[in-house]
C-alpha cells in the first residue's frame, strides 16, 4: 500500500508542476513505486484537464481570453514536457542532415532555431486545439483525448527501446501485469465517459505507433 501511494505522489511530482512533498524516508527507486508512476500517469492527465475545465467554467464569460488562459493551465501545469520533446528531436532531426549523433544532440541543454520553431507551432497548435473543444464546451472529448494520448505512452513505453536511462529503468519495472491493468482500468473510465472512447484509443493508438 505504501508503494501505491508512493507512486501516486511520484506521479504527480514528476508529470505536473504541483507542489508534492516527500519525507526523507520515501524510496522512490523502489520498483514498485516507479511501476505505479507510470500506472497513474493517465489519471494525472484526467486530472489536469478536469483543472483546466473547472478554470474555463469560471472564466467563460471572458470567451476566447478564459479559454486561453485555462488552455495554458493545462500545459503550464504538466511542466510543457512534451514541447521540451518536441524541442529536442527536431534540433536532433536537424543536426542529424548535417552527420551529427541526434542522441548527443538531444542531450546538449541548448537549443537550435528549428527546434525553437516547431516547439512554438507545436505549442500554438496545442492550445487552439484546447480552445477549440472548451470553447464548444467538448469536455469529455477532452478528457478523453487527454486520457487515451497517455495510454499511448504507456503502450510505446512497454513495447518499444528507448535510449533515456530513466524510460529504460520505467521499462523494466513496469512489467505485464502493470500495463494491462493500466490499460483495462483507464479504457472503462474513458468509456464510461463515452461509448466512442476506444474507437479513439485504437486510431490515435496506431497514429502513435
Amino acid at each position: 500500500m505504501n508503494a501505491f501511494y508512493l507512486g501516486l505522489k511520484f506521479s504527480f511530482s514528476y508529470f505536473t508542476i504541483l507542489p508534492v512533498f516527500f519525507k526523507k524516508e520515501d524510496n522512490l527507486n523502489q520498483d514498485q513505486v516507479l511501476a505505479f508512476m507510470i500506472f497513474f500517469m493517465p489519471l494525472i492527465g484526467a486530472l489536469l484537464a478536469l483543472f483546466s475545465i473547472i478554470l474555463f467554467q469560471l472564466l467563460e464569460p471572458l470567451s476566447y481570453l478564459g479559454a486561453l488562459l485555462s488552455a495554458f493551465l493545462y500545459m503550464a501545469l504538466y511542466g510543457f514536457i512534451h514541447t521540451e520533446a518536441v524541442i529536442d528531436v527536431a534540433d536532433a532531426i536537424y543536426a542529424s542532415h548535417s552527420g551529427k549523433d541526434p542522441y548527443k544532440i538531444i542531450k546538449e541543454p541548448q537549443v537550435g532555431a528549428m527546434g525553437v520553431l516547431w516547439g512554438v507551432a507545436f505549442l500554438i497548435i496545442k492550445i487552439s486545439a484546447i480552445v477549440f473543444l472548451l470553447l464548444n464546451h467538448l469536455y469529455i472529448e477532452f478528457v478523453m483525448v487527454v486520457i487515451s494520448s497517455r495510454l499511448n505512452i504507456l503502450s510505446l513505453i512497454y513495447t518499444k527501446t528507448f535510449k533515456s536511462s530513466f524510460v529504460t529503468k520505467i521499462k523494466s519495472t513496469f512489467s505485464f501485469s502493470y500495463f494491462i491493468s493500466s490499460i483495462f482500468l483507464f479504457t472503462i473510465m474513458g468509456s464510461l465517459l463515452s461509448l466512442y472512447f476506444i474507437p479513439l484509443l485504437v486510431v490515435s493508438m496506431i497514429f502513435s505507433f
